[in-house]
């Protein structure tokens, strides 16, 4: 089929990194798509080389509206532009907003309901989630194959990253967070390695400056591919990431992870952290330490016990495997409302 995909970049990169996934998997499985996106600057690092079956357009207010596709999706609410959806009532083609990811018990009573619109045509909601009332995951076909097949060390030299003796090697990706102090401490009861993502964690740490415990040195990561991205998690310990698309590959990484939710002024974003965390389980420890990271709590007196939190992170994505994929649920489910 024939697609056309809409993508704001409200902030940050989780928008254009879920759309980039979604339209890159949909590419490999024969589909074409067309990614049209408001700030495409950050597909220059993200996705160099492009995907096969993608056409990139950038969307402004004077970009040529062309016939619909067959399948128009609008990621997060976007809404395409109103002359297009005037088109769409023509052509009739299966809408769906992709909507953001939750584990809160309200995305299984939502998931595939049909919003009738003005035009008369229909409007699906399709949710992301983690059980089988929900719209699954982005997993790409044998990525987790190509997970159990990594080797870490060849991969950290090649960037330039090499660990001590013994060294725990942690990645960091977050919003701004005044946390990080007690995060050091936290991280400095044995030899660590922060790698940095650009942005909030290298500025944090720039300013940290000296104050950093003796035991924890950090290292600036450039900006990454997503392919290396997802590579950079499986060669972790530990992973420390935020938003939507890096939560989800931590996830297949099955190494331990720390989630920061995006902040909300209303407090809803704990809400959020206590569905998930009920759903995924690891033991007080790990709430704990999910909690204080996000301002939530009290740091504990140390990081969960290893072992046991990365058997949990497996048992979890052992659950998630046994899943359907959400390209493979939104082909099915595109084409039963076609």
């Amino acid at each position: 089929m024939r697609w056309d995909l809409f993508c704001r970049v409200i902030d940050n990169f989780g928008d254009i990194g879920v759309c980039w996934r979604l339209a890159a998997d949909l590419g490999s499985r024969g589909e074409s798509v067309r990614l049209w996106v408001d700030d495409p600057s950050a597909l220059a690092w993200m996705a160099p080389a492009g995907a096969a079956g993608v056409q990139v357009v950038e969307w402004t207010a004077d970009t040529p509206l062309p016939e619909p596709c067959d399948v128009v999706v609008e990621a997060f609410g976007c809404d395409p532009p109103a002359a297009f959806v005037e088109r769409m009532a023509a052509t009739r083609p299966v809408w769906v907003n992709l909507e953001y990811l939750s584990a809160e018990d309200y995305v299984e009573r939502s998931h595939g309901l049909p919003s009738p619109q003005r035009n008369g045509l229909t409007k699906w909601f399709f949710y992301p989630g983690f059980t089988p009332r929900t719209g699954g995951l982005l997993r790409e076909p044998g990525l987790i194959a190509q997970r159990q097949a990594f080797e870490r060390m060849p991969w950290l030299a090649r960037h330039g990253i090499v660990p001590g003796p013994g060294e725990r090697v942690v990645s960091l990706f977050c919003y701004d967070n005044g946390q990080l102090p007690g995060l050091l401490h936290l991280l400095s009861d044995t030899p660590t390695l922060l790698l940095a993502a650009p942005g909030a964690a290298q500025r944090m740490l720039e300013t940290a400056g000296t104050s950093l415990p003796g035991l924890v040195r950090w290292q600036a990561l450039p900006w990454l591919t997503q392919p290396d991205f997802d590579r950079l998690l499986w060669a972790c310990d530990l992973n420390f990431v935020r938003g939507e698309d890096s939560f989800v590959r931590a996830q297949w990484s099955a190494a331990p992870f720390v989630w920061h939710i995006y902040p909300q002024h209303d407090q809803a974003h704990a809400a959020k952290l206590d569905a998930f965390l009920a759903r995924f389980g690891g033991g007080p420890s790990v709430r704990a330490l999910w909690h204080a990271w996000n301002g939530l709590g009290l740091w504990p007196s140390s990081l969960p016990p290893c072992e046991e939190w990365t058997a949990e992170c497996r048992r979890w994505r052992e659950s998630l495997v046994a899943e359907q994929d959400l390209t493979t649920q939104l082909l099915r489910f595109v084409r039963q409302k076609g």
